[in-house]
């Protein structure tokens, strides 16, 4: 096996001289450890698992050989228009077309431009895809699960099963977020299509049971590759880990002065949800003014790609996102990763911290963690081999007041932005109590009054985490502002609102999206008259079970209460022939007067009116 300092030259068996100037025209000299120890045994036609860390050059590691074994056939056969010799299949749209973009720089070069490539991915309509491919044709196809299953299961026009008869390499990039993110069916379904007589490659940052489950249906005896930068950590090398303790109304004050003080330039902050995404990329691009403030979550559709150009081109920018970026996503000069909260699950954060130091790069990385969150550090320490240092931060006293007027006047110019901070808050809460490490992170230690003093709440939302106790910690307005009373600056929402105050005034009734319809008020008198009596009633039925219990305790024999059925055979027998009959007579089978006949009525007609 080649040192894994070795240059690119050094490899055995050998590469193409196209796909070496390619590797150099992109800047890489030397190969990475995994590039090292992968590459030859792909080309050596044996199947690979290979576990590495994050930004560890895995893309590479998979695209060489794979080109490698392409041109090896067209040596001796060239590929025809529509025969597809590699499929590469990622877990989401980002990765994909990164793939597809470090791709389509190895097929820019005349000697490879033979090869056509194409992504299918979700965001557009399937029908273009199945007529780019039979038109373009394609030998190189790259997709997300989903969409290539659509593909694969299109009966007539593509038929793409056929395509793949020669296929030499499927890849599964980034398996263990495959399998995370629910697609075990999708790949198995994906894999009977695919002939038995091809190469695959797994590419993982973990190795769980699902993977190896996977590895055990779709590969052949395998050769595992495990490579780690250093034994005693996950996270890569030059990755700089930091957490500071803050309390829960001063997370934003320490956001901000984080930033300020650190003079960050390229950032991904991570958050939990996609509400919470939407609400914090309103707010932070009014409070962060030295930056670009860019927003991507997995609700997006083709919107995502134009903000992650963006932040790639930007020299200044705060992405803002959910964990659809924490995988495989190489983003350049990316100084700092910062995280709102701890993520859903421990392994998790190792790959959100994975999108900078990459490749060689240095990096650093912060998470915010409240007091009653500080066992989380031992946590990841212990479970995830991640060391992080404490940083102090020093938070301006003054520095609340006016960030939470900022948030203030947000809302009240626009009740969109009110929405927002409101769905923020309750997906939050939400997610936080369904987190994997609940035992550390639980929502009770939680104090939801300063959390949501934090999100900059006009007022408490009403939900039944939210205890009495809450409110003397929230921070609201210095002057209470009636909700109902915010407007919409687009006007179409707010005539829609105007309608909904009104019937809601007129009826009671509040119909959302979910179309929730409150109960309508009633009295006190009369809502306390009805618990009485239910009290009463429940009263009753224990005294009645305790009696009854005493003289079976007390040996007295108790007559059990048979009950009665409701009705007799020959009374439910009577009952259906009524309803044939009337069956009969309303579908002009019979007339009303054999009907009154056969019922044994005198004035048929009366009966059959009520029946109607």
């Amino acid at each position: 096996m080649p040192r894994p300092s070795a240059k690119w030259s050094d490899l055995s068996p050998s590469l193409s001289a196209p796909v070496l100037e390619v590797i150099e025209g992109l800047g890489f000299d030397r190969m990475t450890p995994v590039q090292a120890a992968t590459i030859p045994l792909l080309m050596s036609y044996k199947d690979v698992a290979a576990e590495a860390v994050t930004g560890s050059g895995k893309t590479l590691a998979f695209l060489v050989p794979l080109l490698e074994l392409l041109l090896k056939r067209k040596r001796s056969e060239a590929w025809k228009k529509h025969e597809i010799g590699a499929v590469i299949v990622s877990p989401t749209r980002e990765l994909a077309t990164q793939i597809h973009e470090v791709l389509s720089e190895f097929l820019s070069h005349k000697e490879l431009a033979c090869f056509r490539q194409k992504m299918v991915i979700g965001g557009n309509a399937v029908e273009d895809d199945v007529l780019a491919i039979l038109q373009d044709g394609v030998n190189i196809l790259v997709a997300t699960p989903g969409r290539l299953q659509d593909l694969f299961e299109r009966k007539g026009d593509v038929n793409l099963a056929a395509k793949v008869k020669s296929l030499e390499l499927l890849v599964l990039d980034e398996a263990d977020r495959l399998l995370d993110m629910g697609f075990e069916a999708t790949i198995n379904t994906i894999l009977t299509y695919l002939p038995r007589q091809r190469r695959t490659g797994l590419f993982s940052a973990t190795q769980t049971k699902e993977v190896r489950d996977l590895m055990r249906a779709g590969l052949r005896n395998p050769v595992l590759v495990s490579v780690r930068e250093k034994a005693s950590t996950s996270t890569p090398k030059l990755l700089q880990n930091y957490y500071a303790i803050v309390e829960p109304e001063q997370k934003l004050v320490a956001l901000l002065e984080f930033i300020r003080t650190r003079n960050v330039k390229k950032a991904m902050m991570f958050f939990p949800t996609c509400a919470c995404v939407e609400y914090w990329s309103v707010a932070l691009a009014e409070l962060v003014s030295s930056m670009q403030v860019l927003a991507l979550h997995g609700k997006m559709k083709s919107q995502r790609f134009r903000t992650l150009k963006t932040f790639r081109e930007a020299d200044s920018a705060l992405l803002l996102c959910t964990d659809v970026l924490a995988r495989g996503v190489d983003i350049p000069e990316v100084d700092w990763v910062l995280q709102w909260e701890p993520p859903s699950n421990a392994a998790a954060f190792v790959h959100r911290v994975g999108r900078t130091a990459r490749q060689g790069s240095e990096g650093n990385a912060l998470i915010m963690l409240l007091p009653t969150e500080d066992a989380y550090v031992n946590f990841l320490t212990r479970n995830q081999k991640v060391s992080l240092k404490e940083i102090e931060l020093k938070l301006p006293e003054l520095k609340l007041t006016e960030i939470l007027h900022t948030l203030h006047q947000l809302q009240t110019k626009d009740r969109a932005t009110f929405d927002k901070a409101n769905r923020a808050f309750v997906s939050h809460v939400q997610a936080y109590s369904k987190h994997e490490c609940n035992l550390i992170l639980r929502l009770k230690d939680l104090d939801l009054g300063k959390v949501a003093t934090s999100y900059g709440l006009l007022q408490l939302p009403r939900m039944p985490e939210i205890k009495p106790q809450f409110k003397e910690s929230f921070r609201g307005p210095e002057q209470t502002v009636d909700v109902f009373a915010l407007a919409y600056k687009d006007k179409q929402k707010q005539a829609s609102f105007q309608d909904k105050l009104k019937t809601y005034a007129e009826t009671g009734e509040w119909k959302g999206k979910k179309k929730l319809i409150r109960k309508k008020s009633i009295p006190w008198e009369l809502a306390n008259k009805e618990r009485e009596e239910r009290k009463e009633i429940r009263k009753k039925r224990r005294e009645k079970k305790q009696t009854r219990k005493a003289a079976i305790e007390a040996g007295a024999v108790v007559p059990v209460k048979k009950k009665r059925p409701k009705f007799t055979q020959e009374e439910l027998d009577e009952l259906a022939n009524d309803i044939r009959l009337l069956k009969k007579v309303k579908k002009k089978k019979i007339t009303e007067e054999e009907y009154a006949d056969e019922m044994g009525l005198k004035n048929g007609e009366d009966d059959l009116m009520d029946s109607e």
